[in-house]
Protein backbone atom coordinates (compact mmCIF):
# COMPACT_ATOMS: atom_id res chain seq x y z
CA UNK A 1 0.00 0.00 0.00
CA UNK A 2 1.29 3.26 -0.78
CA UNK A 3 0.29 7.09 0.09
CA UNK A 4 -1.38 7.55 3.07
CA UNK A 5 -5.10 8.71 3.46
CA UNK A 6 -5.66 12.57 3.17
CA UNK A 7 -9.31 14.74 2.79
CA UNK A 8 -7.50 18.07 2.58
CA UNK A 9 -5.61 16.56 -0.24
CA UNK A 10 -8.54 14.87 -1.65
CA UNK A 11 -6.77 11.43 -1.27
CA UNK A 12 -9.25 8.46 0.01
CA UNK A 13 -9.06 5.42 0.11
CA UNK A 14 -10.07 4.35 -3.46
CA UNK A 15 -6.75 6.65 -3.95
CA UNK A 16 -4.58 3.95 -2.40
CA UNK A 17 -3.45 0.64 -3.67
CA UNK A 18 -5.39 -1.32 -1.27
CA UNK A 19 -6.40 -4.06 -3.75
CA UNK A 20 -3.01 -4.38 -5.05
CA UNK A 21 -1.96 -5.29 -2.02
CA UNK A 22 -4.75 -7.55 -0.85
CA UNK A 23 -4.17 -9.33 -4.35
CA UNK A 24 -0.80 -9.61 -3.20
CA UNK A 25 -1.70 -10.91 0.28
CA UNK A 26 -3.46 -13.79 -1.46
CA UNK A 27 -1.80 -14.63 -4.23
CA UNK A 28 1.78 -14.29 -2.31
CA UNK A 29 0.30 -16.46 1.43
CA UNK A 30 1.82 -13.65 3.09
CA UNK A 31 1.15 -14.12 6.63
CA UNK A 32 2.29 -10.83 8.21
CA UNK A 33 2.34 -7.14 6.90
CA UNK A 34 4.10 -4.85 8.94
CA UNK A 35 3.59 -1.17 8.59
CA UNK A 36 6.03 1.66 8.82
CA UNK A 37 3.77 4.37 8.70
CA UNK A 38 4.67 7.88 10.24
CA UNK A 39 2.63 8.97 13.24
CA UNK A 40 0.41 11.77 11.70
CA UNK A 41 -3.10 12.56 11.82
CA UNK A 42 -3.14 10.92 8.08
CA UNK A 43 -0.80 7.98 9.16
CA UNK A 44 -3.03 7.05 11.94
CA UNK A 45 -6.53 7.18 9.66
CA UNK A 46 -4.56 5.00 6.83
CA UNK A 47 -3.53 1.70 9.86
CA UNK A 48 -7.52 1.68 10.44
CA UNK A 49 -7.72 0.06 6.63
CA UNK A 50 -6.41 -2.46 8.19
CA UNK A 51 -9.22 -4.10 9.16
CA UNK A 52 -10.09 -5.56 6.00
CA UNK A 53 -6.44 -7.23 5.88
CA UNK A 54 -7.11 -8.97 9.35
CA UNK A 55 -9.46 -11.13 7.89
CA UNK A 56 -7.36 -12.64 5.50
CA UNK A 57 -5.54 -14.60 8.19
CA UNK A 58 -2.68 -11.98 7.75
CA UNK A 59 -1.33 -10.45 10.73
CA UNK A 60 -0.68 -6.89 10.89
CA UNK A 61 1.47 -5.22 13.16
CA UNK A 62 3.43 -1.63 12.70
CA UNK A 63 6.99 -0.65 14.04
CA UNK A 64 7.70 0.29 17.46
CA UNK A 65 6.79 4.48 17.91
CA UNK A 66 8.21 6.55 21.33
CA UNK A 67 11.05 7.65 21.49
CA UNK A 68 14.61 7.41 20.18
CA UNK A 69 17.92 6.32 21.26
CA UNK A 70 19.63 9.09 23.34
CA UNK A 71 16.58 11.24 23.57
CA UNK A 72 15.76 13.23 26.20
CA UNK A 73 12.65 12.22 28.33
CA UNK A 74 12.57 15.64 29.33
CA UNK A 75 11.57 17.00 25.71
CA UNK A 76 9.26 14.36 24.83
CA UNK A 77 5.44 15.14 24.01
CA UNK A 78 2.51 13.60 25.98
CA UNK A 79 1.78 11.63 22.92
CA UNK A 80 5.32 9.92 22.38
CA UNK A 81 5.15 8.94 26.05
CA UNK A 82 1.78 7.26 25.80
CA UNK A 83 2.91 5.35 22.49
CA UNK A 84 6.20 4.36 23.69
CA UNK A 85 4.27 3.05 26.79
CA UNK A 86 1.58 0.98 24.80
CA UNK A 87 4.75 -0.36 22.96
CA UNK A 88 7.05 -1.51 25.88
CA UNK A 89 8.53 -4.79 26.40
CA UNK A 90 9.44 -7.04 28.66
CA UNK A 91 13.09 -7.17 29.68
Amino acid sequence: MTGLISPLDGKGPDQLSIRELINRIVADGVTEAILAINPTIEGDATVLLTRIIKPLGCKISHIALGLPVGADLEYADDVTLARAMEGRREI
